[in-house]
């Protein structure tokens, strides 16, 4: 991977963490890093399940692939809030 793939990578992982915490009702106990930390990480897995659907390369805007992405971030701030939250 290059070096624009990896800033690519990390900024739709900020954009991807934040949305996915947006969704997320109430306080999260997590800071920005784990935030991010989640995005990048929902990011590339929703590419990859969005891939193996055959929605991954649409024309336009991919929408199907950042609903999966923003759900998988969701899912991980939720989970890694909660804990969190127990310690």
């Amino acid at each position: 991977m290059e070096i624009s793939g990896v800033i690519s990578a990390i900024v739709i992982g900020i954009v991807i963490g934040l949305l996915g915490r947006l969704v997320v009702p109430g306080r999260q106990r997590i800071g920005i890093l784990w935030t991010i930390v989640i995005g990048i990480v929902a990011a590339l897995i929703g590419s990859a399940i969005a891939a193996g659907l055959g929605v991954a390369d649409t024309k336009g805007v991919d929408w199907v692939e950042w609903l999966i992405q923003i759900a998988l971030a969701a899912l991980g701030v939720s989970a890694l809030s909660r804990v969190k939250l127990r310690h």
